[in-house]
């Protein structure tokens, strides 16, 4: 039975495209500019397979004479750089016109209406790192009993709470009816519950993170897959950005060690189809917190886990690693940066030492998917499977 296994790096960019000042980036290049500080990394099972060779990459990652693996990196055609275009376009939708994003408060309107609807005032409603925003107001919050809601450069709402001022389950029914009342003028891409714990000076978010998205705007791989009858795997946040669309089977992750047992796990079984997971740790615990060395170190740790991956792989399987944005822990600010993806396949269609160079759009991916698993794809895209 044939298998995709498809592992999104999340936010591990390879180097500015050039509309990146037209979303306000200048000189980004995630894993570029961790490498050269860092002054290069051990990642060796990624240097051999062609990370470094990928056309544009930084010298500070290192090439190899003979890559093992087919490389390459792909640019983004759609109108973005958050999760949700980043994901959809990997999966085939490339999203022409982008969500609705909100660099100040969210409409007084909106917000008396969630008060109302979930009997509890909030506070804050101001772009911030998530982080900061919880040394600000995490002792108002677990004094008041008000949920914390705050947005940053991309379509989101976020609405954080301590878990034991207010329980996971209750904060996921309040992102709930804010996701219910975000649409039409107010849309937003993402509701996004963050609990967490701890006290100030020391507040940790916790792994009970849940995203609740808006549907894909057409049908994606996933769906394709699925329609086909095979299995379609949802590990980590893969679940809540399709918002559960084409999806049969899904776990939620608690950090990337988790991503990886879960999907070596999953790998164990037998069945054909599609196994989708994502990799957050990158993106959320390190990018966003502009954490060079932090970020470094996970992608070291990534590596060591790689052989792992390559090793539970049956003759039948193909392994897709990419990203689906930049996230550059040197810039300025703490937002997701506009770049190219790598792309590094592995598995008996792929050519090892084949030089995909810059393909044009991340929607090759579910497309190649498709035509490994030879269902029927609805989505843009061309294979890269010759």
């Amino acid at each position: 039975m044939k298998r995709a296994i498809l592992i999104v790096l999340d936010s591990l960019g390879v180097g500015q495209m050039p509309d990146g000042p037209a979303f306000g980036d200048n000189n980004v290049d995630t894993a570029g500019h961790i490498a050269g500080k860092m002054g290069g990394l051990k990642i060796d099972n990624l240097r051999r397979l062609g990370f470094g060779n990928i056309d544009g990459a930084s010298p500070a990652i290192g090439r190899v004479d003979r890559p093992e693996a087919t490389y390459g990196r792909a640019k983004e055609l759609s109108n973005g750089k958050d999760t949700i275009t980043g994901h959809w376009e990997i999966a085939g939708i490339v999203t022409k016109e982008p969500f609705i994003t909100y660099n100040g408060p969210f409409p007084e309107e909106f917000i008396k209406k969630l008060e109302a609807e979930t009997g509890t005032e909030v506070i804050g409603n101001y772009s911030e790192s998530g982080t900061v925003i919880l040394e600000a107001l995490g002792e108002e919050h677990i004094a008041t009993g008000k949920p914390i809601v705050y947005t940053s450069a991309d379509s989101v709402f976020q609405i954080a709470a301590h878990e034991e001022v207010i329980p996971p389950e209750k904060l996921y029914e309040i992102c709930k009816a804010a996701r219910r009342l975000l649409v039409g003028e107010w849309q937003v891409a993402r509701v996004i519950a963050r609990p967490f714990i701890g006290k100030k000076g020391s507040f940790t978010r916790t792994p009970n993170r849940r995203d609740f998205a808006v549907s894909p705007t057409s049908t994606t791989v996933l769906d394709d897959v699925k329609a086909a009858g095979q299995t379609v795997w949802a590990v980590g946040k893969i679940e809540d950005i399709f918002n559960r669309c084409g999806v049969t089977d899904a776990v939620h992750t608690e950090d990337n060690e988790d991503g990886v047992n879960r999907t070596l796990e999953i790998m164990k079984k037998d069945f054909g189809g599609l196994v989708f997971t994502n990799l957050v740790d990158f993106d959320m615990k390190y990018g966003h917190r502009r954490d060079v060395e932090g970020y470094g170190h996970a992608i070291e740790a990534f590596d060591r886990r790689l052989p792992e991956l390559l090793a539970a792989m049956r003759s039948e399987d193909v392994l897709i690693l990419c990203a689906d944005h930049g996230n550059d822990p040197t810039y300025i600010g703490w937002n997701h940066t506009r770049e190219y993806v790598p792309i590094i396949a592995v598995g008996a269609p792929f050519e090892a030492g084949r030089n995909l160079g810059t393909r044009e759009g991340f929607c090759d991916i579910g497309a190649t998917i498709a035509d490994w698993l030879e269902v029927e794809y609805s989505g843009a895209g061309e294979s890269i499977i010759e």
